[in-house]
């Protein structure tokens, strides 16, 4: 009985789909709590454009992680579906084509945001600078995939 209930729990477990990371972008400049009510100590304020990873989900909050690793709760309200990406490195080159000798479009420093519009073959990214200028990325320039 031991084992087949070791079993059943063992097999249930490969059977249950993997969660897919789920990344938002902050709609407008937002206060970060350490807990998921305005009566919370205030953390600082997360500026408009930024991505971040959802961590947990609660009505009306969500605990989210940032570039960096810092984890805090933001009002859901001030979540956008719109994604983004942040430059983690210290200069991204962004170029015409998806191709390393390609034209380069533009570079964007350290904690930029771009809109992220598709993903490419060979680890490069489409992405749109929020002055309207588009090109592409290599990802580990990137963060919020």
């Amino acid at each position: 009985m031991k084992r087949l209930l070791t079993l059943m729990l063992v097999t249930a477990g490969f059977s249950l789909p993997a969660n897919a990371i789920e990344y938002r972008t902050v709609d407008a400049a937002a206060v970060l709590y350490d807990a998921p009510s305005q009566r919370g100590s205030k953390l600082f304020v997360i500026k408009r454009d930024t991505p971040v990873e959802v961590v947990v989900s609660l009505e009306g909050w969500s605990k989210v992680r940032d570039a960096e690793g810092g984890l805090a709760w933001i009002e859901k309200k001030y979540l956008s579906e719109k994604r983004s990406v942040i430059v983690t490195a210290n200069r991204a080159e962004v170029r015409q084509k998806a191709e390393e000798g390609s034209p380069l479009v533009f570079a964007a420093e350290k904690n930029v945001a771009l809109e992220y519009l598709e993903a490419m073959p060979g680890g490069w990214i489409k992405v749109r600078h929020l002055d309207g200028q588009s090109g592409f990325v290599r990802a580990n320039q990137i963060w919020g995939l």
